[in-house]
């Protein structure tokens, strides 16, 4: 895991320093700002536009005696700073979203990642679904990955003034896009519902700025039958924290037991018995902004003596116009549910299509 840490520290590192960041903001982005509004006028008429639908939406369910005062009042209750703290100026924007019945809300990021090299494919599943050996190289190296990720609302103020209660999906998909020889086929998709409930937080220790407090419960599965059937469900807390630009998280969650399985190829039982050996117990992640790009990292571990866990650096950038450029850099375990004890490494590029903040 040491290696992570290193190459996680050198990314973070050569991001937020002085010099590599203003010469990112007096290069690519140059050309961008003859497009675009300048990035503190762009937030400001964002966070103006903001406002007016959250009065909007509050007029249209008030009474005859509601103040104009009280409408203010509700709208500065959601939580949001004048365009100062980037979780809950996200939980604003998705707040305004939700009320437009045309737009979807993502949840996790979405992505298409059409080029993705990875070092040693995992040629096990697909022998055991043939019931042969594969020939040499039979899964290429180079293949497709994207996620989409939504989620919709189902209610608000259940148990505080401004929690939300949302079902969320996501769907990870990794295609053998460029390998005719079998037919180019989605090697794996992950699919994982879950329900979650979420309040912003006023309490800030350490000098923070603002955070979030989630509970959730998770399933997650590939979809397939007899001995490449994988799945797990949890039930998780999530605590995100920001301080400036940069975002923290701690994601523990635990384990919903299931009963063994007598034969592998019955349908019911534990699939994955081990899989909390290789993708631990928690998931911990740093994301950084500076102007248009964004920095994430993030780590898993099992804390015990063998040390598995995982690394996943992510850095999103302009492009050009409205479109956002995406790198993924991954090297561990758990990557994917049919992979979740091999260990993988694997590097792409491609197109974000949505944020995190």
């Amino acid at each position: 895991m040491s290696q992570y840490l290193a190459i996680a520290f050198m990314l973070f590192t050569l991001a937020a320093w002085p010099g590599n960041a203003a010469a990112a903001e007096t290069g690519n982005t140059t050309e961008l700002q003859t497009l675009e509004l300048p990035p503190d006028q762009a937030a400001l008429d964002q966070e103006a536009a903001l406002s007016e639908t959250c009065l909007l939406r509050e007029l249209k369910q008030a009474d005859n005696d509601t103040t104009v005062a009280e409408l203010k009042a509700r709208c500065a209750a959601e939580g949001v700073r004048g365009g100062d703290s980037l979780i809950l100026g996200r939980l604003r924007r998705e707040r305004a979203a939700e009320d437009i019945r045309s737009i979807l809300t993502p949840h996790k990021r979405n992505y298409f990642l059409p080029v993705t090299y990875m070092d040693e494919p995992n040629e096990l599943p697909l022998e055991d679904e043939l019931g042969e050996p594969l020939a040499a190289d039979d899964l290429d190296h180079l293949e497709a990955k994207f996620q989409l990720s939504l989620k919709f609302n189902v209610a608000r103020g259940l148990l505080l003034p401004r929690d939300q209660v949302h079902f969320g999906f996501t769907a990870l998909s990794f295609w053998q896009a460029y390998n005719r020889d079998v037919s180019a086929p989605f090697r794996e998709t992950n699919y994982e519902p879950e329900l979650l409930w979420s309040t912003p937080l006023d309490w800030a220790p350490l000098g923070l700025d603002a955070g979030q407090l989630t509970f959730g419960v998770s399933h997650q599965s590939n979809g397939r039958g007899g001995s490449l059937s994988r799945s797990w469900n949890r039930v998780y807390t999530e605590l995100a924290f920001e301080k400036s630009n940069l975002v923290v998280s701690l994601k523990p969650w635990w384990r919903i037991p299931e009963s063994e399985k007598d034969d592998p190829s019955d349908a019911k039982g534990d699939d994955n018995p081990d899989i909390e050996r290789y993708l631990g117990h928690f998931e911990f992640t740093t994301t950084y902004r500076k102007r248009n790009h964004e920095f994430r990292l993030l780590l898993r571990n099992n804390l015990r003596g063998d040390n598995k866990g995982a690394v996943q650096l992510e850095w999103a950038f302009p492009l050009w116009r409205g479109i956002r450029g995406y790198a993924q850099y991954f090297n561990g375990y758990g990557e994917s549910l049919i992979d979740y004890n091999v260990r993988m490494e694997r590097f792409g590029v491609g197109i974000l299509l949505t944020d995190l903040l």
